[in-house]
């Protein structure tokens, strides 16, 4: 039995995750807002840590005894790129400075994402090694969060895992595309070329990271702050990556659309309406689901990624294929009255 910390654990993947831990029997240590819901946790009976990641003096209390940090705390959305860094850049480093105050550091696994790393041109796929390039405010703050946590390496096991569209039950963020094809037949496609995307069912990702923390690699880290070889690198991916088009084409199957189709948005008008939703999103003062950074990563040729270190150091093979998973997904809404 181990000691876990978990940061973000009343968020999508940070519940599941913390689910999969106690059911293994693992002591979990939670770090929650003041204001998060923690209804869900408590009855997990898990105990909770009220605090801020920009608190040093909390940070090095919470991350005492603990053997595994899974750091998945962060901002996915901000009007600018300060107010993200100071989140997924600042956070992850005063984590990781807490860790390394430790007699024993406990390993840190860092949830990035595949932000991170950047697109790549079509018919490549992003290796775990290469140089990463992030396209949008998101991804150069989770990058930077990349690089805060490798300042502290030498001193700190750091693994870093990078995921893709993560979806399963209790998902809002991809539900809208369920939603979209269950009511209406249509799936809207961004630009007309469209990119291949990576994702990942949210039990598979939960799985990996306890992985990571168990069996992974941990990061030797170069002068330019990148992995050597990309060792302790994960794309936390399937090994499938559809075309966003023929996503659509596997949800028409799973919800039985025969008839559906796809709407597809010109580059222009997606930038024109990119503009337009920031703008409402100011006004109203709170983001939206579509936005700028949303768009540029949508204009993006490829995501795909590659799974090498997944399968070679975590002997992970995907039990459950991606339309299955779909399925799963869209059982569970309608079970749940998400969807009618």
């Amino acid at each position: 039995m181990s000691n876990y910390l978990v940061t973000g654990a009343t968020g999508f993947i940070g519940r599941h995750l913390t689910e999969l831990l106690v059911s293994r029997g693992e002591q979990v240590r939670c770090v929650v807002r003041e204001s998060s819901d923690t209804s869900s946790l408590e009855k997990l009976g898990v105990e909770l840590v009220v605090g801020s990641l920009t608190d040093r003096a909390f940070l090095e209390q919470a991350v005492r005894g603990v053997d595994v940090v899974m750091h998945l705390a962060g901002l996915t959305s901000a009007f600018s790129l300060n107010a993200l860094l100071k989140v997924n850049r600042d956070g992850t480093y005063f984590l990781a400075e807490a860790c390394a105050r430790q007699e024993i550091p406990p390993v840190h696994v860092v949830v990035s994402s595949i932000a991170a790393s950047g697109p790549v041109a079509r018919n490549q796929v992003r290796m775990e090694d290469d140089h990463p390039q992030p396209v949008s405010n998101y991804g150069f703050s989770k990058r930077a969060g990349e690089c805060a946590a490798l300042l502290l390496a030498d001193r700190v096991p750091t693994s870093i895992v990078r995921p893709g569209m993560v979806f399963g039950e209790r998902n809002t963020e991809m539900f809208p595309i369920f939603q979209s094809m269950a009511r209406m037949g249509s799936h809207v496609v961004l630009g007309p070329a469209t990119p291949r995307v990576s994702l990942i069912h949210v039990a598979d990702l939960c799985e990996l990271l306890v992985r990571v923390a168990t069996r992974g690699q941990r990061v030797t880290v170069n002068d330019n702050l990148q992995a050597v070889a990309g060792e302790g690198i994960y794309f936390g991916v399937c090994d499938e990556a559809p075309s966003y088009a023929r996503l659509g084409s596997l949800l028409k199957r799973v919800i039985g659309k025969r008839g559906a189709r796809q709407a597809t948005l010109p580059s222009p008008m997606t930038w024109t309406v990119g503009i337009i939703v920031e703008g409402v999103a100011r006004l109203l003062g709170r983001q939206l689901s579509l936005n700028l950074d949303k768009v540029r990563e949508a204009q993006c040729e490829s995501w795909e990624c590659s799974v090498e270190n997944v399968i070679n150091d975590l002997d992970y093979e995907f039990p459950v294929r991606l339309c299955e998973r779909l399925g799963q997904t869209y059982d569970w809404y309608r079970a749940n009255h998400w969807l009618r």
